[in-house]
């Protein structure tokens, strides 16, 4: 599976951004997809994932309200809906993809897959 991220860019605080990563790949809707994100001088951390259906989903407290993930797989592509935006969302976003029993316990392994990351820059 490979992956593609886009969408990000330079917004104000308040606005929204829709990232998407686009797979490739037929087994791309076994696999659940999480977004993280990387800000300058800190950990990379999962934000939100969607299971393989996209019955299931995880946000971290930080982004629930404002982020939405769907995924259709129809596309393969899997969606971030960013909302009110603020300016500690500022990080690189990637996306990855990896067969997950737990959505918000999921560290992933060196057999995940990943995007080429994008940025996201929010300014106040």
């Amino acid at each position: 599976v490979q992956l593609q991220a886009s969408g990000g860019g330079l917004v104000q605080a308040g606005d929204s951004l829709r990232l998407s990563c686009a797979a490739s790949g037929r087994t791309f809707s076994r696999y659940a997809v999480g977004w993280f994100r990387q800000a300058p001088g800190k950990e990379r951390e999962l934000i939100t994932a969607i299971g393989w259906s996209g019955d299931t989903t995880y946000y971290v407290d930080s982004v629930k309200g404002r982020f939405t993930v769907s995924r259709d797989n129809t596309k393969n592509t899997v969606y971030l809906q960013m909302n009110s935006l603020k300016p500690e969302d500022t990080a690189v976003y990637y996306c990855a993809a990896e067969i997950v029993s737990l959505l918000r316990k999921w560290v992933p392994s060196a057999g995940a897959y990943w995007g080429q990351g994008t940025q996201v820059t929010v300014s106040s």
